[in-house]
Protein backbone atom coordinates (compact mmCIF):
# COMPACT_ATOMS: atom_id res chain seq x y z
CA UNK A 1 0.00 0.00 0.00
CA UNK A 2 1.40 3.38 -1.04
CA UNK A 3 0.59 6.39 1.15
CA UNK A 4 1.59 9.94 0.21
CA UNK A 5 1.52 13.25 2.06
CA UNK A 6 1.88 16.69 0.48
CA UNK A 7 1.56 20.26 1.68
CA UNK A 8 0.15 21.70 -1.52
CA UNK A 9 0.19 25.36 -0.40
CA UNK A 10 -3.12 25.89 -2.17
CA UNK A 11 -4.94 23.00 -3.83
CA UNK A 12 -6.67 25.18 -6.40
CA UNK A 13 -3.29 26.57 -7.45
CA UNK A 14 -1.86 23.07 -7.91
CA UNK A 15 -4.72 22.23 -10.25
CA UNK A 16 -4.75 25.58 -12.05
CA UNK A 17 -1.03 25.32 -12.78
CA UNK A 18 -1.45 21.76 -14.12
CA UNK A 19 0.44 19.85 -11.44
CA UNK A 20 -2.53 17.79 -10.23
CA UNK A 21 -2.44 15.15 -12.94
CA UNK A 22 1.32 14.68 -12.54
CA UNK A 23 0.79 14.03 -8.86
CA UNK A 24 -1.98 11.49 -9.47
CA UNK A 25 0.29 9.60 -11.86
CA UNK A 26 2.22 8.44 -8.77
CA UNK A 27 -0.84 6.21 -8.13
CA UNK A 28 -1.11 6.36 -4.33
CA UNK A 29 -3.61 4.15 -2.55
CA UNK A 30 -4.13 6.92 -0.02
CA UNK A 31 -2.91 10.49 -0.13
CA UNK A 32 -3.07 13.26 2.45
CA UNK A 33 -2.93 16.95 1.62
CA UNK A 34 -2.20 19.89 3.88
CA UNK A 35 -2.71 23.63 3.44
CA UNK A 36 -5.45 23.06 0.89
CA UNK A 37 -6.71 26.64 1.41
CA UNK A 38 -10.11 25.70 0.01
CA UNK A 39 -13.61 24.60 0.90
CA UNK A 40 -14.73 21.46 -0.96
CA UNK A 41 -17.33 23.44 -2.93
CA UNK A 42 -14.53 25.69 -4.25
CA UNK A 43 -12.84 22.74 -5.95
CA UNK A 44 -13.51 21.51 -9.46
CA UNK A 45 -15.01 17.99 -9.59
CA UNK A 46 -11.82 16.24 -10.71
CA UNK A 47 -10.02 17.61 -7.64
CA UNK A 48 -12.87 17.27 -5.16
CA UNK A 49 -13.79 13.75 -6.27
CA UNK A 50 -11.07 12.20 -8.45
CA UNK A 51 -12.04 8.91 -10.03
CA UNK A 52 -11.38 5.93 -7.81
CA UNK A 53 -11.03 7.82 -4.51
CA UNK A 54 -13.19 8.66 -1.53
CA UNK A 55 -12.32 12.17 -0.29
CA UNK A 56 -12.68 13.94 3.07
CA UNK A 57 -11.92 17.56 3.88
CA UNK A 58 -11.44 19.66 7.01
CA UNK A 59 -11.44 23.41 6.42
CA UNK A 60 -10.79 26.44 8.58
CA UNK A 61 -13.85 27.80 10.35
CA UNK A 62 -12.07 31.08 11.04
CA UNK A 63 -11.43 32.33 7.52
CA UNK A 64 -11.52 31.03 3.98
CA UNK A 65 -8.32 30.39 2.08
CA UNK A 66 -6.42 29.37 5.21
CA UNK A 67 -5.08 26.04 6.42
CA UNK A 68 -7.19 22.97 5.54
CA UNK A 69 -6.44 19.26 5.14
CA UNK A 70 -7.79 16.37 3.08
CA UNK A 71 -7.57 12.59 2.85
CA UNK A 72 -8.21 10.74 -0.40
CA UNK A 73 -8.43 6.94 -0.25
CA UNK A 74 -9.19 4.14 -2.67
CA UNK A 75 -10.58 2.16 0.26
CA UNK A 76 -13.55 3.64 2.07
CA UNK A 77 -12.69 4.20 5.75
CA UNK A 78 -14.86 2.68 8.44
CA UNK A 79 -15.10 6.09 10.10
CA UNK A 80 -13.80 9.63 9.57
CA UNK A 81 -13.30 12.27 12.27
CA UNK A 82 -12.43 15.94 12.04
CA UNK A 83 -10.27 17.64 14.64
CA UNK A 84 -9.42 16.24 18.05
CA UNK A 85 -12.20 17.67 20.19
CA UNK A 86 -10.50 20.92 21.19
CA UNK A 87 -12.22 23.95 19.67
CA UNK A 88 -9.27 26.35 19.56
CA UNK A 89 -7.32 23.82 17.51
CA UNK A 90 -10.16 22.28 15.52
CA UNK A 91 -11.46 25.63 14.23
CA UNK A 92 -8.34 26.05 12.11
CA UNK A 93 -9.09 22.89 10.09
CA UNK A 94 -5.84 21.08 10.76
CA UNK A 95 -6.75 17.42 11.33
CA UNK A 96 -8.71 14.74 9.54
CA UNK A 97 -8.59 11.13 10.75
CA UNK A 98 -9.59 8.01 8.82
CA UNK A 99 -10.20 4.71 10.61
CA UNK A 100 -9.38 1.66 8.54
CA UNK A 101 -9.71 -1.96 9.57
CA UNK A 102 -6.02 -2.42 10.42
CA UNK A 103 -4.83 1.10 11.28
CA UNK A 104 -5.85 4.67 11.97
CA UNK A 105 -4.48 7.39 9.69
CA UNK A 106 -4.20 10.95 10.96
CA UNK A 107 -3.40 13.75 8.52
CA UNK A 108 -2.26 16.93 10.24
CA UNK A 109 -1.17 20.41 9.22
CA UNK A 110 0.70 21.43 12.36
CA UNK A 111 0.84 25.16 13.14
CA UNK A 112 3.76 27.33 12.18
CA UNK A 113 5.46 28.94 15.19
CA UNK A 114 6.16 32.25 13.46
CA UNK A 115 4.40 35.49 14.22
CA UNK A 116 5.42 36.02 17.81
CA UNK A 117 5.35 34.31 21.22
CA UNK A 118 1.59 33.70 21.23
CA UNK A 119 1.71 31.74 18.02
CA UNK A 120 4.71 29.72 19.15
CA UNK A 121 2.81 28.83 22.33
CA UNK A 122 -0.19 27.82 20.22
CA UNK A 123 2.06 25.52 18.19
CA UNK A 124 3.61 23.91 21.27
CA UNK A 125 0.20 23.50 22.93
CA UNK A 126 -1.12 21.92 19.72
CA UNK A 127 1.83 19.53 19.73
CA UNK A 128 1.13 18.44 23.29
CA UNK A 129 -2.61 18.03 22.71
CA UNK A 130 -2.01 15.99 19.57
CA UNK A 131 0.44 13.65 21.25
CA UNK A 132 -2.02 13.05 24.07
CA UNK A 133 -4.73 12.43 21.47
CA UNK A 134 -2.80 9.75 19.56
CA UNK A 135 -1.61 8.11 22.77
CA UNK A 136 -5.26 7.63 23.74
CA UNK A 137 -5.92 6.05 20.36
CA UNK A 138 -2.92 3.76 20.71
CA UNK A 139 -3.87 2.72 24.24
CA UNK A 140 -7.32 1.96 22.85
CA UNK A 141 -5.75 -0.72 20.66
CA UNK A 142 -5.28 1.19 17.41
CA UNK A 143 -2.22 1.00 15.19
CA UNK A 144 -1.23 4.56 14.28
CA UNK A 145 0.00 6.22 11.12
CA UNK A 146 0.27 9.98 11.24
CA UNK A 147 1.60 12.28 8.58
CA UNK A 148 1.77 15.85 7.49
CA UNK A 149 3.64 19.11 7.70
CA UNK A 150 5.04 19.13 11.23
CA UNK A 151 6.70 22.51 10.64
CA UNK A 152 9.84 21.48 12.54
CA UNK A 153 13.09 19.88 11.42
CA UNK A 154 14.14 17.32 14.01
CA UNK A 155 17.92 17.03 13.75
CA UNK A 156 20.74 18.97 12.09
CA UNK A 157 20.75 16.45 9.24
CA UNK A 158 17.17 17.51 8.45
CA UNK A 159 17.98 21.01 7.19
CA UNK A 160 20.65 22.55 5.05
CA UNK A 161 21.67 25.37 7.38
CA UNK A 162 21.26 24.13 10.91
CA UNK A 163 23.56 26.56 12.72
CA UNK A 164 22.01 29.61 11.09
CA UNK A 165 18.52 28.49 12.15
CA UNK A 166 19.06 27.48 15.78
CA UNK A 167 17.12 30.54 16.98
CA UNK A 168 14.44 30.44 14.31
CA UNK A 169 11.05 28.79 14.58
CA UNK A 170 11.07 25.43 12.90
CA UNK A 171 14.34 24.48 14.56
CA UNK A 172 13.99 25.84 18.10
CA UNK A 173 15.07 23.53 20.94
CA UNK A 174 11.55 23.44 22.39
CA UNK A 175 10.06 22.47 19.03
CA UNK A 176 12.66 19.77 18.44
CA UNK A 177 12.14 18.47 21.99
CA UNK A 178 8.57 17.54 21.07
CA UNK A 179 9.84 15.35 18.24
CA UNK A 180 12.28 13.82 20.73
CA UNK A 181 9.27 12.92 22.89
CA UNK A 182 7.39 11.43 19.93
CA UNK A 183 10.35 9.16 19.25
CA UNK A 184 10.83 8.36 22.93
CA UNK A 185 7.27 7.06 23.04
CA UNK A 186 8.13 4.63 20.27
CA UNK A 187 6.74 6.34 17.18
CA UNK A 188 8.98 5.75 14.17
CA UNK A 189 10.11 8.46 11.76
CA UNK A 190 9.78 6.23 8.72
CA UNK A 191 12.19 8.08 6.44
CA UNK A 192 14.97 8.37 9.00
CA UNK A 193 14.39 4.77 10.09
CA UNK A 194 15.20 3.52 6.60
CA UNK A 195 17.68 6.26 5.63
CA UNK A 196 19.48 7.13 8.88
CA UNK A 197 22.47 8.89 7.33
CA UNK A 198 20.99 10.36 4.15
CA UNK A 199 21.83 14.03 3.77
CA UNK A 200 20.30 16.61 1.45
CA UNK A 201 16.88 14.96 1.82
CA UNK A 202 14.39 17.79 2.18
CA UNK A 203 10.67 18.34 1.66
CA UNK A 204 10.40 22.15 1.88
CA UNK A 205 12.28 25.01 0.23
CA UNK A 206 11.74 28.76 0.46
CA UNK A 207 10.18 30.05 -2.75
CA UNK A 208 11.34 33.65 -2.47
CA UNK A 209 15.03 32.73 -2.53
CA UNK A 210 14.63 29.94 -5.12
CA UNK A 211 16.11 27.63 -2.51
CA UNK A 212 14.90 24.50 -4.28
CA UNK A 213 17.24 25.20 -7.18
CA UNK A 214 20.15 24.98 -4.72
CA UNK A 215 18.55 22.34 -2.47
CA UNK A 216 18.77 24.63 0.55
CA UNK A 217 15.85 22.98 2.26
CA UNK A 218 14.23 21.53 5.35
CA UNK A 219 12.74 18.10 6.05
CA UNK A 220 9.64 19.16 7.97
CA UNK A 221 7.11 16.72 6.48
CA UNK A 222 6.89 13.28 8.07
CA UNK A 223 5.25 9.89 8.19
CA UNK A 224 5.33 8.41 11.69
CA UNK A 225 4.08 4.94 12.55
CA UNK A 226 3.50 3.22 15.87
CA UNK A 227 6.05 0.49 16.68
CA UNK A 228 3.57 -2.32 16.03
CA UNK A 229 3.70 -1.38 12.33
CA UNK A 230 7.48 -1.32 11.96
CA UNK A 231 7.67 -4.82 10.50
CA UNK A 232 5.16 -3.75 7.83
CA UNK A 233 7.22 -0.79 6.60
CA UNK A 234 8.76 -1.51 3.21
CA UNK A 235 9.90 1.90 1.96
CA UNK A 236 9.94 5.60 2.79
CA UNK A 237 10.77 8.24 0.21
CA UNK A 238 10.65 11.87 -0.86
CA UNK A 239 9.23 12.74 -4.29
CA UNK A 240 11.32 15.81 -5.02
CA UNK A 241 10.51 15.54 -8.74
CA UNK A 242 6.90 16.61 -8.09
CA UNK A 243 6.37 20.37 -8.30
CA UNK A 244 3.56 22.83 -7.64
CA UNK A 245 4.23 23.87 -4.04
CA UNK A 246 7.04 25.02 -1.76
CA UNK A 247 6.86 21.44 -0.40
CA UNK A 248 7.16 18.18 -2.29
CA UNK A 249 5.26 14.97 -1.54
CA UNK A 250 6.67 12.32 0.79
CA UNK A 251 5.52 8.74 1.06
CA UNK A 252 5.73 5.26 2.50
CA UNK A 253 5.07 1.74 1.25
CA UNK A 254 3.50 -0.39 3.94
CA UNK A 255 2.35 -4.00 3.78
CA UNK A 256 -0.93 -3.60 5.58
CA UNK A 257 -3.60 -4.59 3.07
Amino acid sequence: MKLLSWNVNGLRSVHRNEYWDDFLKTKPDIFCLQETKAEPDQLVPEVRNPAGYFSYFASSKLRKGYSGVAIYSKEEPEKVEYGMGIKKFDDEGRIVTAYFKKFVLLNIYFPNGGGGPERLKYKLDFYDAFLEHIEKLRKGGHKIVFCGDVNTAHEEIDLARAKENEKNTGFLPEERAWLDEVVRLGYIDTFRNLHPQKTGAYSYWDLKTRARDRNVGWRIDYFFISPDLQSKLKDAFILNNIFGSDHCPIGIEIDIA
